[in-house]
This record gives structure tokens, sequence and C-alpha cells, in this order.
């Protein structure tokens, strides 16, 4: 199943963007988590069908209303199969 892996940078923490992501890639039916980093940025890794991914890889380019997307870093995918439904971690590190 395709997937992907993002670092997303700018006004991010604080505004729900984390909330936001999983609202978004429940509704599109994907598997996977997003957290926030000690960095301020939040990372997203998501699997599902390729439009579905799509759509939320433009979603993640807009935020919810607060947030200020300045760059979204492709990672590569990560190697773990990614639970459904797609969840919210901890803040890591």
């Amino acid at each position: 199943m395709p997937a992907v892996h993002f670092r997303i940078v700018g006004r991010v923490q604080g505004v729900g963007f984390r909330w936001f992501t999983r609202v978004v890639a429940r509704r599109l039916q994907l598997a996977g988590w997003v957290t926030n980093l000690p960095d301020g940025s939040v990372e997203v890794a998501a699997s599902g069908r390729e439009e579905k991914l799509e759509e939320l890889r433009d979603m993640l380019r807009k935020g919810p209303e607060g947030a200020v997307v300045s760059d979204m870093i492709e990672l590569e995918p990560v190697d773990d199969e990614l639970d459904f439904p797609f969840a919210m971690r901890k803040t890591t590190g």
C-alpha cells in the first residue's frame, strides 16, 4: 500500500495541527500517525490509496486555521506497518 512521511515546518504547534491531521486522515480512511517534534515541527506518516494520500498532502500544506506552513519536507516512508485508524502520538523527544 502506498505511504507518505512528512515533516511540516512553521507555526504548526499550539494551533490544533495534530487534531486537524487526525480528522482529515480518518475521513480519508488512512492508516498512520501524527506527532509534534521538539523543534516545533510536526511529523506525519500515512498509508492508503494514492488519491487519498494526495488529498492529505494538499490539506497538510494548508493546515488548520491559525497554522502557517512554511515548509513540508518529504521523508523516506517509515518501515513499520502503519496502524488503522490514524492516531495522534504523544510529543516525541
